[in-house]
Order: structure tokens, then sequence, then C-alpha cells
């Protein structure tokens, strides 16, 4: 075995094992956190809602499919946009995408306050905010590590509980008065569609994650094909579980504003149905999701904003430092968590929408990459090509901008900012465009 070979990643990865980690980036307990709120934007159409954000994700899901087979040592989009469009566009897109990872510790500690206020109603919700961000800061300064195979047993148990959830849910409707909603009944009226199509812009949350598995094409056995693969059925197994759990959710609780707090709408359905034992089984799972998931995401943008820092493409000084003792970029993990504070100012819809504007970017790049490459690329003309290469990512850019357009206007006023100071540092890091830019690692984020 020559010295290459030894320092090559051995690919040990197959498709279970793919779809396994794709499912833990994902979070399957996500269902819950947004329900009372996208039941009253939709006018109780969540169901139907998570079909329409499905649907922009599966063509979503096959242009990725497709730009891995193309790039199957990248899985980023700032690295597709780059080579394929040009790369002071992937710089920008790689930048505005970012957003969604500096936001997420905010939503994590809006979900904690929601759970834990409905077990302690009476303690300051603020308190469950400053408590979570500070103990996820401290530990990640001292370097903690979720290991993937904690992932794995953690999307396992939130199923579990998910299941349970459903089971429950099932029994009171067969005993209650409720029904189950008909075909007829999952479709609005005809006033209520931009109420659908604004809970779908939201509940586009549940998919954050689903394309992180390209980071695993050098781990895995077959990239070329099991990636593909993988990406599709991850991205349909969150579908079919999302539809299903708010499917009878909704069939049991068709008006939420009968709930005393939307945002917490979860945890008092998991009391109507299960008691207060029910209850604490909930509220673990939801509890361990979002500690677990606060971890990942602060010293995932942590740690790029050390990568941009350590290659000068922002201040080194302040981003590259890294601590001599704990080995980890202090400075940028206390900024992430000032920055999370912001969940003090903020609810949880303006907080959701803010972190999709980061991944509608990245989805709407990654089918316009496919498209421009149809055009570029030497080949027969087939109607099989044709259809999966220019009519399927087409179909996807659709629908990602029909979702942009039901985003709210505040997130969209907070990612114009993003996107013209990143554009402003761009144009003056590269001689107003006269320079190559930065070569950025933004696979980094997702390592």
């Amino acid at each position: 075995m020559n010295d290459n070979d030894k320092n090559q990643i051995q690919r040990k990865l197959r498709l279970v094992h793919v779809v396994a980690i794709g499912l833990a980036y994902m979070s399957p307990f996500a269902v819950f956190d947004t329900f009372g709120i996208a039941s009253d934007v939709s006018s109780g159409h969540v169901p139907t809602a998570y079909v329409v954000v499905f649907l922009a994700i599966l063509f979503t899901a096959m242009s990725y499919g497709k730009l891995v087979k193309r790039f199957p040592n990248a899985g980023s989009v700032y690295t597709y946009t780059k080579n394929i469009l040009n790369p002071y566009l992937g710089v920008m897109v790689g930048w505005v995408s970012f957003i969604a990872y500096l936001a997420l510790p905010m939503i994590n500690a809006l979900l904690a306050k929601i759970y834990l206020s409905a077990g302690f109603p009476n303690v300051p919700g603020w308190v469950w905010i400053v408590g979570l961000i500070a103990v996820i800061t401290v530990l990640n300064i001292f370097g903690v590590k979720i290991a993937a195979s904690v992932n794995i047993l953690l999307v396992v148990f939130q199923v579990l509980v998910g299941v349970t959830f459903i089971f429950l849910t099932v029994r009171s409707i067969q005993t209650g008065p409720e029904h189950f909603m008909s075909f007829a009944e999952l479709f609005p009226a005809a006033n209520e569609y931009s109420g659908l199509f604004g809970a779908a812009a939201l509940l586009a949350l549940s998919f954050i994650g689903f394309d992180a598995i390209t980071t695993l094409s050098e781990d895995t056995v077959e990239p070329k094909k099991n990636i593909p693969r993988a990406i599709l059925l991850v991205a349909s197994i969150g579908g079919v579980f999302f539809f299903t759990v708010t499917y009878f959710m909704q069939s049991l609780f068709p008006d939420v504003s009968l709930f005393n707090d939307i945002e917490g709408a979860s945890p008092e359905i998991a009391v109507m149905i299960g008691g207060n034992l029910f209850l604490s089984f909930f509220l673990g799972g939801a509890l361990f999701s979002v500690f677990a998931s606060g971890l990942a995401a602060q010293v995932s943008a942590s740690r790029l904003l050390y990568a941009m820092g350590r290659d000068k493409v922002i201040p080194k000084r302040f981003f590259g430092y890294l601590h001599p003792k704990f080995n980890s970029p202090v400075l940028n993990i206390v900024l992430v968590g000032a920055m999370a504070l912001s969940a003090l100012l903020l609810d949880l819809e303006a907080a959701t929408s803010l972190i999709n504007v980061g991944a509608f970017t990245a989805f709407s790049f990654v089918n316009i990459c496919v498209v421009k490459s149809f055009f570029t690329t030497e080949r027969k003309r087939s109607l099989g090509y044709v259809l999966s290469n220019l009519i399927a990512p087409c179909i996807g850019l659709l629908f990602v901008v029909y979702l942009w357009v039901n985003l709210a206007l505040f997130s969209l006023t907070i990612g114009g900012i993003w996107t013209v100071l990143g554009l402003a540092y761009l144009a003056i890091s590269t001689g107003f465009f006269k320079k190559n830019p930065p070569e950025i690692d933004f696979d980094e984020l997702e390592a």
C-alpha cells in the first residue's frame, strides 16, 4: 500500500448508514415544533402544507443527487455554484446560506422555552432561553462533541415518541367525537391557499439538514449511486413521517385557536392525549432533541467562522483565534451564543422564517446549477434527460420561489441586509471584483 492509499478515507458507509445519519441531521421531532403556528396560518391544513413543501424538497433532492454525481468529493452549494455559475456568486450563495446556521441556536432556545414553560409555567420564559444558551456555550468552549452514533440513537428515540404520539392520538379520535380527516378535507377553500403556502414556507424548517449527507461522499461505498439514493430516501421518509403525524394531530384538533398558547400547542396536546406521564416522556424527547441540536448548531457555526478567519476571509485576529488550552474558537462560540440571545425578542414564526432564508437560497441555486448544466453539457437530449435535467429542476425551483414569496417580510428584510453586508465585504476584499474571490471551505460547517 502506497502513502496515498494510507491517507485516503476508507469507504465504510453503506446506504443504510447514510440514510440513518441523514435522518439524524434532519431531526424528526421538528414535526411537533411548529404544528400550532402552521395550523393557525393554514387554517387547519398542516398535512397538506407538508405535501407542498415535500414536493419542493423532492425535486430539489433530485437536483442535489445530480450534482453529487458531478462533484463526488464536495458537498456544499457554494462549491456547486462556484464551479457551475460564477465564483463571486458562489461566495454570496454560501454567505446567505450560512444565516440558517447562525439562526439555528436561536430556534433551539425558543423551543426550550416553549417546552419547559409547559412543564414549569411559573418560571419566566427568558430564564430557559438564557440558561440553555449559557450551558451550550460553556460546553462548546470545552470542546464537547456528539458522535454520529448518539445522533442515530436520538433519532430512534424521537421516532419512538412520534409513534407513541400517533397511537395515543388515534385512540383519542376513536373514543371521542372527532373523526379522521377525509380526502376532501385535506384541500383548503379558495381563500385559504395563501395561508397554505405560508405554512409550507414555515414547515421547510423540518427538512433543514437533509442535504448535509452530501458531505459523506468520501466515506460512502459507491457514492455516485448511494448518495443520491440516500438523499431521496431521507427526504421521502421525512415527508411520510411528517404527513402521518400531522394528519392525526389535525384530525384530533382541527382548530388550534382553542389552545392557551399556539406556539406551545404540542405539549398541550400531549397532556390531553396521554396525561402528565406522557407529557414527561414527550418533554424528555423534545429537550434531548433541542439540547443536542443546539450543541451541534453552535459548534458548526463557530467552526465555519473560525475557518473563514483562519483563511483571512474575515478579520483573523478575532475570528481566527483558537484558545490555547481548550483548543476551541472561544470568541466565535461566545459570539454565536450572544446572537442566539435575540430569541428574547423574536417569536418562533419569525425565527423559523429567518432560517428558511438561508435554506431557500441553497435550494434555489442547487436547481439553477442543474438547469445551467443542462445547457452547457454536450450530450444527446433524450426525453428522459430533458425531464430529469431541465423540467424537474425547474419545477423544484418554481416551488421554492413560491415558498420565498410566502416568507415573512421581517425575514426577507434581515436576509436582504445580510446579503448587502456580504456583497460589500466581497467587493472590498476583491478590489471591487478585480481579484479572484477567496476560497472558503463551507464544507467545514457540516464536517
